[in-house]
C-alpha cells in the first residue's frame, strides 16, 4: 500500500530537486541541467583576505542587484507584520466562538468567517478595487459623501497599500486557521471549567487560565511554522494587488524571481534566489524550535 505514495513522491518530488543545480552554473534553457557548465566563483574580501568561492557566481549577481535587497526588506516587512496581525486573530477568534453559547449562531458566523479562504487572490483584488477605488470605490465614496473627508489613497500610497495587503491576509486566513484552534479546544477537559465556574471563575478567567494553556502545544508547533516561512512570501496575492505606484513595496521575493528570472529566463538567478529563500527559512525553522524547546515549550520535534 506504500509503494504508490513512496513512487509518488520520489518522482514527484525528489527527484525535480536534481534541478537546484541551476543555482550554482550557467545559466542555459536548453541544454538538461547536468550538462550545463559550472558558474564562476565569487570573489569576496573576507577579514581582510581575497577569498574565491567556487560556482557562487549567481549568488552574486543576486545580492549584488538592488531590486533583489529591495525585495529581502519587503519579504521581511510584510512576515512580521502578517504573523503579527495574522497569528493572533484567529486565536481571538477562536477563544470568542467557544464562548457562544447559541450552537446555530456560531456555525453560521463561523462558516462566514473561513468562506473567504476559497475565493482567489484574484476576485479579492477585484473586491478591493471596488471598495477603495480614489474615485469609484465604495468606502471612498462613503468618506467622502457623509464625512466631507478626502479619498483615502489606499490603492496608490505605499503606506495605505501596506495596511490594505496586511488587513485582507488576515480577513482571507483567519477563519480557517480558525478551525484548527476550535479542534485544539475540544481536546480540553470540560470537567476543569466545570470546577473553575464553581470556584467562581469568570469566563474570561477560565479563557485565560484554562483553555489558552490547553491549546498552547497546537499555538506554538503553528507559530513555529509561521517563523519558518519568514523568507516567503504569498506570490499570488502581491501579484494580484500590485500596480506601479506601490511597486516600491509591492516587490516580494517570489515576485522578483517571477519578474527578473523567470520572465528574462534567468533560470540560474531564479534558482539561486529560491535556494536562498529556502535555506533561510530552514535556518528559521530550526532556530524557532530550538528555542521553543529550551524555554520549555514542545516543538515539532
Amino acid at each position: 500500500m506504500l509503494l504508490l505514495p513512496i513512487i509518488f513522491f520520489l518522482v514527484f518530488r525528489y527527484w525535480p530537486m536534481i534541478n537546484v543545480l541551476l543555482a550554482f552554473k550557467r545559466n542555459n534553457v536548453i541544454l538538461p541541467v547536468m550538462e550545463v557548465d559550472w558558474a564562476a566563483a565569487w570573489d569576496v574580501t573576507m577579514f581582510g583576505r581575497d577569498i574565491s568561492i567556487p560556482w557562487m557566481a549567481n549568488f552574486e549577481r543576486a545580492f549584488s542587484h538592488p531590486p533583489f535587497r529591495e525585495a529581502v526588506r519587503n519579504t521581511l516587512l510584510f512576515s512580521v507584520l502578517d504573523i503579527a496581525a495574522g497569528f493572533p486573530a484567529p486565536i481571538i477568534l477562536a477563544l470568542l466562538l467557544n464562548e457562544l453559547k447559541f450552537k446555530r449562531f456560531k456555525k453560521i458566523t463561523q462558516t462566514i468567517s473561513y468562506m473567504p479562504h476559497f475565493l482567489s487572490w484574484i476576485i479579492i483584488s477585484g473586491l478591493a478595487i471596488r471598495l477603495f477605488s480614489p474615485t469609484a470605490g465604495t468606502v471612498n465614496n462613503i468618506i467622502y459623501s457623509w464625512f466631507g473627508m478626502s479619498p483615502i489613497p489606499v490603492l496608490t500610497d505605499p503606506n495605505h497599500w501596506v495596511g490594505m495587503v496586511v488587513g485582507l491576509g488576515v480577513w482571507r486566513s483567519v477563519g480557517w486557521n480558525t478551525i484548527i484552534y476550535l479542534a485544539a479546544i475540544t481536546a480540553v477537559s470540560p470537567e476543569l471549567h466545570e470546577a473553575a465556574e464553581a470556584d467562581g471563575a469568570s469566563r474570561l478567567q477560565r479563557m485565560w487560565h484554562i483553555t489558552l494553556p490547553g491549546i498552547r502545544p497546537v499555538i506554538i508547533i503553528l507559530f513555529i511554522l509561521a517563523i519558518g516561512g519568514t523568507m516567503g512570501a504569498d506570490f499570488e496575492r502581491f501579484m494580484a494587488l500590485q500596480n506601479n505606484l506601490v511597486r516600491s513595496m509591492s516587490q516580494v521575493l517570489p515576485v522578483y524571481v517571477f519578474e527578473w528570472g523567470l520572465n528574462n529566463l534567468q533560470f540560474s538567478l531564479a534558482a539561486a534566489v529560491g535556494l536562498f529563500q529556502n535555506i533561510i527559512n530552514l535556518v528559521l525553522l530550526l532556530g524557532a524550535n530550538v528555542v521553543v524547546k529550551r524555554l520549555g515549550g514542545q516543538g515539532l520535534w
